[in-house]
């Protein structure tokens, strides 16, 4: 496989996390997407939220490609921790699907642009590791955007119960909503019988 192409598929795959992320907001009202729905607040907007500050670092910080109209809590002294993990009352549903969109273009632009050798500059990772190449960070980003990918997909099903990869594509076994019931029946027999 050429660079080129190992490239191209490593990129696609980060583009199934994104568009998995953005789905799990489909047919949803603002309050749903705002819901902090686990003891540590994790919730569909702030996952965007959060992403859009991720790949802003390791695709434009990294690599001195500073991106235009950079929101001001991006650059933000950490007063608040977890900023970037929920969205403010001031910040529309809008605002963040759009800042992650642009960011992700940003991204896509560097990725596209830089040979997989080619190496950043993280300041905020440890001094042993603040070289990273462009290969690195975009396992890193994939593999931190599907592991929020999957976050989402929780709490959607907590929502409403809708669940799977995508729109198209589950990747469940199609099934009544009794079945399920059954399986999650079974499932919690089972794990009774190992209760302390």
């Amino acid at each position: 496989m050429s660079e080129s192409e190992h490239k191209d598929n490593l990129h696609r795959y980060l583009r199934a996390g994104r568009e998995a992320l953005l789905w799990k907001l489909d047919g949803l009202d603002d309050y749903d997407v705002r819901r902090p729905l686990v003891p540590t607040g994790t919730n569909l907007l702030g996952l965007i939220k959060h992403l859009s500050w991720v790949e802003w670092g390791y695709f434009g910080i990294a690599f001195d490609r500073p991106m235009p109209g950079t929101p001001d809590w991006f650059t933000a002294d950490e007063d608040e921790p977890n900023t970037d993990m929920w969205a403010r009352a001031d910040e529309t549903r809008e605002d963040v699907v759009d800042l992650y969109r642009r960011v992700t273009a940003h991204a896509d632009e560097t990725i596209t642009s830089l040979d997989l050798d080619t190496t950043g500059r993280i300041p905020w990772w440890p001094a042993d590791r603040q070289n990273p190449t462009l290969h690195r960070l975009l396992v890193h980003t994939t593999a931190e955007t599907h592991r929020h990918a999957g976050h989402a997909d929780i709490v959607r099903e907590l929502i409403d119960g809708a669940a799977g990869m995508q729109a198209k594509n589950s990747n469940l076994p199609e099934a009544e909503q009794s079945w399920w019931s059954g399986y999650r029946d079974r499932l919690q027999s089972v794990a009774d019988q190992f209760r302390s």
